[in-house]
Parts: C-alpha cells; structure tokens; sequence
C-alpha cells in the first residue's frame, strides 16, 4: 500500500509540474488535496485561489474543479526569499510556539496542514485579518513559513511558531519579532 501511494504520490507531482509549465487554467482536486498545497503547487496563496473561486471556507471536494490564474499557474519564479527585494511589509509581532501535540490539538491547520505527517513544516498561526493565511513570511529567528493556521489567542500582531516538540516550544518561549511579509 504504501507502495503504491508513493507511486501515486511521485505521479501527481510529475503531473503537477507539468501542469503548471502548461498554464493550465483548472485544477481538479485529488485525494489529499488540500487549498494549501494547491496553493503552493501554482505559487499564489490560500486567499487568492479562493477568491478566484469565490469560496468562503477552506472546504474543498474530490473532482471539484478550482480556476487557477493563469498568471499564477505560469509562474516558474522561485519561492521569495527573506532578502529585502521581496519584503511588502515588516510588522513586530508578539510570538509565541505551539506543537501538533497539545490538549485539544488534532494536528491538522486551519489551511489543511497535517502537522503529525509534517512535523519539520515551517507553519506559522496568526491573526487573518493581519496576516492572511497562506502569505509566505519570514520571521526572525524561525527562518521562511507559510501563514497556515489560526488560534482562538491569536488576534491581532501576535503569532504562535510551530515547533516539532513541546521542548523545543517551551524552550521558544514569549519573545518579539519581527515578521517579513514576502512578496
């Protein structure tokens, strides 16, 4: 089984690949897809594949059939790197660090990101109407993240840095950074 969802897996990113050199228009979503991974996979954010699909949740189906910018799909520009030529906007932020594994938690963000399968992803919870979720950011002494999840204690210029165990979360601590939007 495993196996053949590797195989399944290696296949779709061939095909993904392929897609986006082609400018395909329309992505149909698979098994496992969630907005941010398709997100990624045409450069663009959470926010503007829903936009260009006028959705108002994170939900999407199997088979269902999601514009892409044609734009965004085209694109062959690497990821933006923290340098300042790819800065849109530098904030101060109260931060803190949370885990895939605290009381309550599934593991699972707000965008989809399964935190139990990914415990190295650079994911970062925050405020949306301050940071919408799916921005590229760069926080200072966590390196290049994706805004990817919410947090009921997250409001406004305050965030929460997942670490891949409690220790290396308490040991982040409560601490003021600054956050690079990124282009």
């Amino acid at each position: 089984m495993k196996k053949m969802a590797m195989s399944f897996l290696a296949a779709m990113m061939i095909f993904s690949a392929s897609a986006a050199q082609a400018a395909a228009a329309t992505h149909t979503v698979q098994k496992g897809d969630t907005l941010y991974n398709i997100s990624k996979r045409y450069s663009t954010s959470v926010d503007q594949v829903k936009k260009w699909n006028n959705l108002s949740s994170n939900t999407i189906k199997v088979g269902q059939k999601l514009s892409i910018g044609s734009t965004a799909a085209a694109s062959s520009k690497p990821a933006p790197s923290s340098n300042t030529s790819n800065v849109k906007k530098e904030i101060t932020v109260k931060s803190t660090a949370y885990t895939a594994y605290c009381s309550g938690c599934s593991g699972v963000t707000a965008t989809g990101i399964n935190l139990k399968k990914n415990p190295n992803a650079k994911v970062i919870a925050v405020d949306p109407k301050v940071i919408p979720l799916g921005t590229k950011v760069y926080v200072e002494g966590y390196g290049e993240a994706v805004a990817g999840d919410t947090g009921g204690a997250i409001k406004g210029n305050k965030i929460d840095v997942h670490m891949s165990t409690k220790q290396k979360a308490k040991n982040w601590g409560v601490r003021t950074v600054k956050v690079k939007i990124l282009k």
